[in-house]
């Protein structure tokens, strides 16, 4: 298509405010249903309620971030999870965060030959917005009220890949008790991801699931 790659727009009506994609390349249309935007009307939205902590920022930092998101997710570009990772540890970790990693990078970190294309996280309900508050910089779905299978809902996104976590108090995810101090194979480190999810312990899992069904990595 001629013009831009991708163009956006804010629509702020009343009690909720929504964050559009009214063009986009054909090469990148194909991501925007699993990245978990809604059709309509011939644009493509995710909506927020009016008010929402960090909503303008997160308005800057979508239309920054939203053509490097889309082009990791269909395979345009690499996605660096294993900086993606070390560098939610580094932030994370000094705050107290109580969170675990699940999905596929749950099983990349242990070594299995799988390629995530995100990092999913589940954090406790009270931390929440702390993690928004320590991923401002790359912000794209500020932290709201979820009528899904959690209580909260947030995302990032940066150079290094996109990051999302899920928030409920309890955590939905109950990691099954550590048996010892855990740091990433060493073929993990080799390969760039360095040791800053050295804080992270496995769990007893179902090593065939890829998203969280049984299996999380503990993280304190």
């Amino acid at each position: 298509m001629s013009g831009p790659v991708v163009r956006c727009q804010r629509y702020d009506g009343g009690a909720v405010s929504e964050f559009r994609i009214v063009e986009v390349a054909d090469a990148l249309l194909p991501a925007l249903g699993p990245a978990g935007f809604t059709e309509r009307d011939g644009y493509w939205f995710k909506s927020f309620p009016a008010g929402t902590t960090h909503l303008d920022r997160a308005w800057e930092n979508f239309q920054r971030l939203i053509v490097p998101q889309l082009r990791q997710a269909v395979g345009a570009d690499p996605v660096p999870w294993r900086e993606a990772l070390a560098d939610v540890c580094r932030r994370l970790a000094p705050a107290g965060v109580d969170w675990w990693l699940t999905g596929s990078a749950a099983l990349a970190v242990r070594g299995i030959a799988v390629t995530p294309g995100d990092l999913d996280l589940v954090v406790s309900g009270p931390h929440a917005h702390r993690v928004g508050d320590l991923l401002l910089d790359g912000l794209v779905e500020p932290v709201a009220p979820a009528d899904w299978f959690c209580d909260w809902w947030g995302g990032r996104c940066s150079g290094r890949g996109w990051s999302g976590w899920a928030a409920s108090a309890p955590p939905p995810t109950s990691p099954s008790r550590p048996t010892s101090a855990w740091s990433p194979p060493p073929a993990w480190r080799r390969s760039g991801g360095g040791t800053g999810t050295s804080g992270c312990r496995p769990c007893h899992c179902n090593a065939r699931s890829v998203r969280g069904a049984g299996c999380t990595t503990e993280c304190g």
